[in-house]
Order: structure tokens, then C-alpha cells, then sequence
């Protein structure tokens, strides 16, 4: 094993590099692309190279995160939260010196109060390394709406590489498209490792889908996912991770590696008991092997003055907590328990305001997830 960054351990060089020294699996053709005399460059559409993060192909737009037949089944605010593209990203293997990212946004409002613009709204550009880890190149900062046009990076050396493109956190998009020179070739990634098919779920809330992130890459299960090179379904809805019967049924449809139910910011202890246990049983019903991760909320940054932030973690914890150990005592296995001191640090330093991660917050949080998923994935 190497260390790539203090607490982020990631796979040997080895072995990533020969898990993904395959060649480029689906080449695509010039006239499967749009000719820019202007930019001298080709447009091609990101559907034709294996959008990742998609739990269900039956959406009513392509680049939803929940299944047309969710409309009208789960509330409002959680359909609308589903239309953003959190999670979704896009790898592919070209040998273009330059990149240029087109995109069009589903809304006009562009950054958060708290959240930047690029990580709203933005694109996120990351190349993978010799070693096989990833490393980040670039950020598509989006400055209007709804399309936004911009040139990623050029003066890339000679020779083929792969690339992995983050879609924006916050915002939907309609379109996405990547221009390349148009002498240049791009086509589809290899496949993931054999036993990396199937995904890693997260279920939660905005922190989950991603907020406070200053670039779509830098939520935590994004660097998860590129520190396991394991794919992950992004299932995080603002405000609105609240372990409902409904959402409880479309994740039950889902067939990934893990389940990471992280619901506890947005549940206080009465909904908690009244929804975590019978959330659980309806993932069990339908998946009797599949691990799952419950997680406790993290500590409020200024919980260890202000009573009322420490009480509401206290009780969020011990409903949480009492609905685990109600599991157990029934026989129910493959469970595991990510305590909330772990998710954040004890210094203050890593919120955008007590509660949402900077990208400090985000990369502590993904080395706790990393610590709690490693030996569960059996890495």
C-alpha cells in the first residue's frame, strides 16, 4: 500500500495500472460529432462515452437521478433535488492536446449564498496518473446561464490518457458536450476492475449531495470513489434525506456493492426511530448479502459551546444508535456503524457554518468513509 495524501490510502500503483492498461473500449467517429470551425475543434456529447452515477436508466431526462416513476411518488422537493447531477461524471480516454466542455444549466441561479459557482454549477476535470491514481487539471467555471462554453486546458503533451468529468452539484444540466482537436480521438474508458461493477450507494443529505464543495470533485463520495477507483451512486437530496417509505422503495431496487445510509442531519430522534428500522428491513428484504453502512451525523462545529447543536446531535445519535442495536437483536447482519466524531475535525476549521463541510471538512470525511468502506468492500 502507498500514501498518497496524509489519511487517503489508496491501491498499490501496481495494481492500478494494470487494471486499467486496457485500450480504449468504444472508439467514437468524427461524423458522431459536431464540427467548430471557430475553435477548431469537435463537439461530441458525453452520453456516447458511459455517463457513471445513474442508479436507473428510465429517467425522464437522461441526466436525472431518479426513475420517471419517482414523479408524484416521492415529494416535491425530493423529485426537483433529483434533477441535479450530483454524482454524475463521465471517464474517457482521448489523446486531444487540448479540451473545451460545453454545458447547459437546468437553472439560472448559478452559486449558493455558501457555495461557489463552480461548485454549483461548474464541471470538474480530473486526469488519471501513471501510478492509476487521479489527480485534478481543471475546472469549468460557469459565469452564465443556461450555456456556458469554455476551454478546459490545452497544451497537454503528445500520447493517450484517461479522463474522468464531474457534472455540477447543485444545478441540473441538459446537455453536456467535450470538444477535442479535430485531428484528436476520443472514445469510452476501460471498464472498472472485475468485482467493482456493481456501485457504491450513498443515501443522505446536502452534505451527501455535496454541499459546501468549491468543485464537483471534491464532495466526499466523489474522492471516495476515485481513492477506491470504485464507481458510486450519488443519492444525497438537500434538506430532504429523510428515510422515507417511498425512497426506501426505489433504493431497495438498486444492486450495488454497500449501501451508505447517512440521513441523521436531516431526521431528529422521533423520525429516526420511527423510519431508520423499517428502512433498513425493506433494504435487507430485497438484498439479504449487501453490507450496509448506517452513519451518524457529524458534531456540529460549535456544539461544544452552543447546548442546543450538542442536544440535537445527542439525541439524533442515541435514535440512531437504539435502531442499530433493534437490528441486531432481530438477526440482522451485514450492518456496520460509522460513528459521527470521525466525520469532521475537532479543530472548527473545516465547515462553510457549523454544519457543512468545506473541502477540508470533505476530504476528513472521505477518510472516515474510506477507514469504515475499506475492509467492508474487502480492500
Amino acid at each position: 500500500m502507498q500514501m498518497r495524501r496524509p489519511g487517503l490510502i489508496v491501491e498499490s500503483a501496481l495494481s492500478l495500472a494494470a487494471a486499467h492498461a486496457a485500450p480504449t473500449e468504444t472508439l467514437l467517429q468524427a461524423d458522431q460529432g459536431q464540427e467548430d470551425t471557430e475553435r477548431a475543434c469537435v463537439w461530441y456529447d458525453i452520453r456516447l462515452l458511459n455517463v457513471e452515477g445513474k442508479g436507473w436508466t428510465d429517467t425522464e431526462a437522461f441526466y436525472d437521478r431518479l426513475p420517471a416513476k419517482a414523479k408524484g411518488v416521492v415529494r416535491d422537493p425530493v423529485w426537483d433535488l433529483s434533477r441535479h447531477s450530483a454524482g454524475l461524471c463521465v471517464r474517457f480516454v482521448t489523446d486531444a492536446t487540448a479540451l473545451h466542455a460545453r454545458w447547459t444549466l437546468r437553472s439560472n441561479s448559478l452559486a449558493m449564498n455558501h457555495m461557489p459557482a463552480t461548485g454549483v454549477s461548474g464541471l470538474d476535470l480530473y486526469v488519471r496518473q501513471p501510478d492509476g491514481t487521479w489527480h485534478w487539471l481543471a475546472v469549468g467555471r460557469p459565469e452564465k446561464a443556461p450555456t456556458n462554453t469554455v476551454q478546459l486546458t490545452a497544451g497537454i503533451p503528445e500520447g493517450e490518457r484517461e479522463f474522468m468529468l464531474y457534472l455540477p452539484l447543485y444545478n441540473g444540466v441538459t446537455s453536456v458536450e467535450l470538444g477535442i482537436p479535430q485531428d484528436r480521438r476520443i472514445g469510452t474508458a476501460p471498464a472498472y476492475a472485475v468485482g467493482k461493477a456493481k456501485p457504491i450507494v450513498f443515501y443522505g443529505t446536502s452534505i451527501t449531495q455535496g454541499g459546501c464543495a468549491s468543485r464537483p470533485g471534491m464532495v466526499h463520495t466523489a474522492i471516495v470513489g476515485r481513492h477506491l477507483q470504485w464507481p458510486v451512486i450519488n443519492l444525497g437530496f438537500s434538506g430532504n434525506g429523510q428515510m422515507e417509505p417511498e425512497v426506501a422503495d426505489l433504493l431497495a431496487e438498486l444492486d450495488p456493492a454497500v449501501f451508505v445510509l447517512d440521513c441523521l442531519p436531516n431526521t431528529g430522534a422521533d423520525q429516526i426511530r420511527e423510519r431508520l428500522v423499517p428502512l433498513v428491513r425493506k433494504i435487507r428484504t430485497a438484498h439479504p448479502d449487501t453490507p450496509i453502512l448506517l452513519t451518524e451525523d457529524r458534531t456540529y462545529c460549535n456544539a461544544f459551546l452552543i447546548t442546543g447543536n450538542r442536544r440535537r446531535n445527542e439525541t439524533s445519535r442515541d435514535a440512531h444508535r437504539e435502531g442499530y442495536e433493534q437490528l441486531l437483536a432481530e438477526g440482522y447482519t451485514g450492518l456496520h456503524y460509522l460513528p459521527g466524531e470521525a466525520l469532521l475535525g475537532e479543530d472548527g476549521e473545516d465547515t462553510v457554518d457549523g454544519s457543512h463541510p468545506t473541502d477540508l471538512g470533505f476530504m476528513r470525511q472521505a477518510e472516515a468513509f474510506l477507514k469504515a468502506l475499506r475492509p467492508i468492500l474487502g480492500l
